[in-house]
């Protein structure tokens, strides 16, 4: 069996993020999510794994290589625009051959992993098995219908009259069957060729098209409230490792990771919460559900319930939640302006002034 992930998507709901960087490489709890995808299909015993990238791929490719420090062996397919997930499909056809292959979108997070999809598609070999999980909002997602056997009796993209709340988590299993269904499908009015129109033809030529339900955590990655989420998710699972400096005056409390070359001076972090190699915590308070990268400067300032990506830089801040910050940012106080007042006060009027 191969893999084949998606890597190739704009990500225009983490703008301006996304504008310099891939959405699948922004981290949490400090590793890019696209990691976690490559790690759980190596962890499923899939080693051949074709990467579609688009306008990133320089980026993509550097940060993941040749595959050789997940276990996996990486080829790289460009798509020259994202023209739907059937279309990656199309693209990917010698890459795939006549095997068996798991489609996984790359900025989706599964807790649990593939790995007991992956040996029930291999047991069963059924021509389709789709992951899916109950959400509150199916019309932002490819909805299925299922019937008490597990078995997909109709799929919609992003419905407006939803018929179910079980959206497709963003994992696919096939075999070789999925090529035709999607040489034979046309372009969805949003001009893409959709995964589940593929699937959909497969289901109208009686295909055992089955699913899996996702009881663990899922989510798709697609938005900043998102991204803060599954960072909580998976700060509350660390565990305390304190590999950096500690000065006396500091305090850690709770489950706190502090990396090599990391100094914390001064300061009180409250976990979970994961402090990158050779970033400095001056006179500061880190707090809970926080992912702080290499490389930054945290000084007299306060954060909590945040990302803050490489080189990024904290100064008499406070205070800062809720937060995804990129790349080689600083945030400062603005410069105190004299307070001021101008009127025009017309006769006998009368005016109070607090301050």
């Amino acid at each position: 069996m191969k893999a084949l992930v998606l890597a190739g998507g704009t990500g225009t709901r983490l703008r301006p993020i996304t504008h310099t960087s891939s959405k699948q490489l922004v981290p949490v709890a400090n590793k890019p999510i696209l990691f976690y995808g490559l790690e759980a299909i190596a962890d499923a015993g899939i080693t051949d794994v074709g990467v579609i990238v688009g306008s990133t791929a320089a980026e993509i490719q550097a940060a993941v290589g040749d595959g050789s420090a997940f276990g996996l062996d990486i080829t790289y397919i460009p798509q020259s625009e994202p023209l739907g997930l059937a279309h990656a499909v199309l693209i990917s056809r010698d890459f795939l051959g006549d095997d068996d292959f798991v489609m996984y979108l790359g900025d989706n997070f599964v807790l649990d992993g593939i790995t007991d999809a992956v040996e029930g598609f291999r047991k069963e070999r059924c021509d389709a098995q789709v992951l899916l999980t109950r959400v509150a909002d199916p019309t932002a997602f490819g909805v299925a219908v299922v019937d008490d056997g597990g078995a997909i009796t109709a799929l919609e993209e992003k419905p407006q009259h939803p018929r179910s709340d079980l959206a497709i988590a963003g994992v696919y299993l096939f075999t070789p069957l999925v090529h035709e269904a999607v040489r034979t499908i046309r372009p969805s009015r949003r001009g893409e060729l959709e995964i589940t129109d593929a699937l959909q033809w497969m289901i109208e030529r009686r295909s055992d098209v089955r699913s899996t339900i996702i009881t663990g955590y899922w989510k798709d990655t697609g938005s900043v409230a998102d991204m803060l989420e599954v960072n909580r998710t998976l700060l509350d699972r660390l565990e305390t490792r304190v590999d950096g400096f500690v000065d006396p005056e500091s305090e850690i409390i709770g489950r706190v990771r502090i990396e090599a070359g990391a100094e914390i001076r001064r300061s009180r972090i409250v976990g979970p919460a994961v402090i990158g190699a050779g970033s400095a915590v001056t006179g500061s308070y880190v707090g809970p559900w926080t992912s702080v990268a290499e490389n930054c400067q945290i000084t007299d300032s306060e954060i909590e319930f945040s990302i803050v990506l490489g080189d990024s830089s904290f100064q008499g801040i406070r205070r800062v939640e809720a937060s995804l910050v990129g790349r080689n940012v600083q945030v400062t106080l603005a410069p105190r302006l004299p307070a001021t007042h101008s009127f025009v006060i017309g006769d006998h009027g009368r005016l109070q002034i607090s301050s």
